[in-house]
């Protein structure tokens, strides 16, 4: 049995590693596919849908879908392009996102993921939804209404802090991130240090008494497009 397998992705052939996802190969092969719930530490978990690519003709999650030999993938096609656009614009209608005023703008995935598919504005309306912020914790903050629910904290607080800190509760549009402790955040073992604020992609979970230590102009994705390192 064979270690490697050949597939075609946008027309390029490339070689994988046997068990790799399509985005994991992708990334190794300089191929970028927008994701948002995606992350290299963490087991696939195949949310937000961002990375839908097609795969021989039937639309896939490219985090989650397994490499498979002779498989031919379209990801830059107008139709998928706009499927993503899609998602993303529905992700900013659906929360609250004030970007100038946030402290993770210019390291914001989501936002940096909008801009790379052109997005000046959504084209659905905005749902302005009442959330809860929690500030209880001395070194955390809270803020759910930059959350998108892609489940990187439930997943590394899990995964690699060993802690359990965050879940979701509710369901559908009442669908949030929780603690698992009644006195909300400074009830919980989170610190400052977890593996589940360095990996929320957007100003959800944030440490106190840092904002702007880097200038506005000179944060990651200022400098460069999300994708580009790849």
């Amino acid at each position: 049995m064979t270690d490697s397998v050949k597939l075609k992705i946008d027309g390029k052939e490339i070689t994988a590693k046997a068990g790799q996802t399509i985005l994991q190969a992708a990334a190794m092969a300089g191929i970028y596919i927008p994701h948002l719930c995606a992350h290299r530490e963490l087991e696939p978990w195949g949310s937000c849908r961002v990375c839908t690519v097609k795969v021989n003709g039937r639309p896939q999650a490219a985090c989650t879908q397994p490499v498979a030999e002779g498989a031919v993938v379209e990801s830059e096609t107008p139709e998928l392009v706009n499927v993503r656009r899609a998602l993303v614009e529905m992700l900013f209608v659906e929360g609250n996102h004030v970007c100038p005023s946030c402290e993770k703008s210019g390291n914001c995935e989501l936002q940096a993921t909008a801009y790379r598919l052109g997005i000046a504005a959504p084209r659905f309306p905005y749902t302005f939804p009442k959330r809860e912020i929690d500030a209880s914790h001395p070194d955390i903050i809270l803020e759910r209404n930059r959350c998108i629910l892609c489940a990187r904290c439930v997943r590394a607080s899990t995964e690699v802090d060993g802690k359990h800190a965050f879940d979701f509760v509710g369901r559908g549009v009442h669908k949030r991130i929780a603690v698992n402790a009644e006195a909300g955040l400074a009830g919980t073992s989170a610190a400052a240090t977890d593996k589940a604020l360095s990996v929320c992609p957007v100003g959800c979970l944030m440490k106190k008494r840092v904002g702007f230590a880097v200038p506005v102009g000179q944060r990651q994705f200022d400098e460069k497009q999300i994708g580009s390192e790849i």
